[in-house]
């Protein structure tokens, strides 16, 4: 993997490329949804026209980009996509291509788990021969990548988290996670600090609040109007207010915090959503995620 280059302007864009399955439409939306403007499957000859109109935008609305570039492009497309960057690297642009890879054996899965159709699958190839046709046009574009993710282990939620944690970050910000979950299917296996919300009084046993979640107003008000249910959201919040600015001395960027309750939907979800409104006005990077919800 060879360095990044430094920041030469106001603008940063990252390519993002691989191999089909590996997980490019999951780091795209991830990367929109920490403010990145992203396209998808944009021809190359395109690139710099794409982003001269979105930085030197009058407003300065969208000086973080991201596109997608992958073997949905033409062959003679990709094999202009070097001196593209290179020529946006003369003006001042700042870039890094991303290159996810994952093992041929993985991909047959999920393809075969899925069962969508791989791009190159048409005129009787067959799914295995299609992505070795792939990895093989997609060489050249991994031998100059500036980092290589390899996701054979990742499922969507972990993809996401290192999407954030590696390339969404501010340079010496701490991005928070908040996490809810259901404590029957286990705790997540990247939280950093663990919260039982057990101990409090359930709406799962309000047959009008059951159906609903701890996003949904009435679930908020029935779950505030008990005192239990403050004190315990202010002992957190007292509490990863004393302790998180430790974790950015020590030089950490990314800090999972989950709350867990019994089912994952009412008591955990209410707690997540009011720590994420607490500390979001705090901190750069404040994201929140309901593992039972989504």
């Amino acid at each position: 993997m060879t360095e990044a280059r430094p920041a030469q302007g106001g603008t940063r864009l990252i390519v993002v490329s691989g191999l089909s399955g590996s997980g490019k439409s999951v780091a795209l939306r991830t990367l929109e949804d920490i403010d990145y403007y992203c396209v998808d499957n944009l021809p190359s000859a395109l690139l710099p026209a794409f982003v001269r109109a979105v930085s030197e935008d009058t407003a300065g609305l969208h000086p973080k980009l991201a596109v997608g570039v992958d073997v949905r492009n033409r062959a003679d497309d990709l094999d202009r996509l070097p001196g593209v960057l290179a020529g946006l690297a003369e003006v001042g642009i700042d870039y890094e291509l991303v290159f996810l890879d994952t093992r041929n054996e993985v991909l047959i899965k999920r393809y075969s788990e899925t069962r969508r159709r791989h791009p190159l699958s048409g005129d009787g190839l067959g799914l295995a021969d299609a992505i070795a046709l792939e990895r093989k046009l997609m060489r050249p574009i991994a031998a100059i990548a500036d980092r290589t993710i390899d996701t054979s282990e990742l499922n969507v939620h972990q993809l996401r988290r290192l999407v954030i944690a590696e390339l969404g970050m501010k340079a010496h910000s701490l991005t928070l996670l908040f996490e809810s979950f259901a404590y029957k299917r286990g705790v997540p296996s990247d939280a950093d600090f663990v919260f039982d919300a057990r101990c409090l009084p359930n709406p799962h046993w309000n047959a009008q609040l059951r159906p609903l979640s701890g996003r949904d107003a009435p679930v908020r008000e029935w779950l505030e109007a008990h005192a239990d249910v403050t004190r315990y959201f202010e002992q957190i919040r007292s509490f990863l207010e004393a302790w998180l600015p430790r974790f950015l001395g020590e030089g950490r960027s990314y800090v999972t915090i989950c709350v867990g309750c019994t089912g994952g939907r009412h008591r955990s979800v209410h707690l997540v959503e009011r720590l994420t409104e607490h500390f979001r006005p705090h901190h750069d990077q404040v994201l929140s995620h309901h593992r039972e919800l989504e």
